[in-house]
């Protein structure tokens, strides 16, 4: 069944599908643990979609910003029809989780958003990759590059093996370019990311003005 389900999310779209049990999240922050959103879920399905290299050699502004907000609404049908198709083929209940918007709490001073998971840390842990010193979460295929998704549901299923290795010890690179200084001690002041990290053109179009931490981790490509 756990092969059936993650080749099912690869051919809806997602680059990478992992698996993990709910007892994997069990020191997430009360409120946000999967059986915060669901009380019956037994297994987190988290995927991911990748972004292609070539937006990565641009100025990020408008076709990164574009895009980067554009898989979003693919990587939220992916969730959908791979909840809908668990459904019918094995009779679950599945939640399919908004990966970016709408958020579940906005803090105003601090600047800070949080979804009703952490998708990163979801990522973890299914297995897909680990958290990097910018916080970032690092596939080791796709490196930075993914947008992540994830379904909940009540099926007991086996957890993948959860990964380790892919940031590099001693690397500093992120926390030392980043323009803000906001990545500190493993933990990013979203305040002063988002100060100079997101803008505006004309017509409101939005851009991103800075994704220094994505494009100087030397696995941002992968490993």
């Amino acid at each position: 069944m756990e092969q059936e389900i993650k080749e099912k999310v690869r051919a809806l779209g997602a680059d990478v599908c992992g698996i993990g049990a709910t007892r994997r999240f069990a020191d997430a922050p009360e409120g946000f643990r999967p059986q915060d959103i669901y009380p019956n879920c037994k297994s987190v399905i988290s995927f991911g979609l990748a972004l292609p290299k070539g937006v990565f050699e641009l100025e990020p502004q408008l076709i990164y910003a574009h895009f980067n907000g554009e898989i979003c609404h693919k990587v939220d049908e992916v969730a959908l029809e791979a909840a809908k198709w668990m459904e019918r083929e094995y009779g679950a209940t599945c939640i399919p989780i908004p990966c970016d918007s709408p958020v579940k709490t906005w803090d105003k001073e601090t600047l800070t958003a949080k979804g009703m998971i952490s998708m990163k840390h979801a990522a973890v842990g299914c297995g897909l990759g680990e958290l990097g010193k910018s916080t970032l979460f690092l596939n080791r295929e796709y490196g930075s590059r993914l947008i992540l998704g994830a379904v909940l549901t009540n099926l007991e299923l086996a957890s993948d093996p959860l990964e380790t290795g892919i940031c590099i010890p001693g690397c500093r690179k992120c926390v030392e370019h980043c323009p803000s200084g906001a990545i500190q001690e493993g933990r990013v002041v979203q305040k002063l990311c988002r100060e100079v990290a997101y803008g505006k053109m004309v017509r409101e179009f939005g851009t991103v003005e800075c994704n220094t931490c994505r494009r100087i981790c030397p696995r941002y490509l992968g490993c």
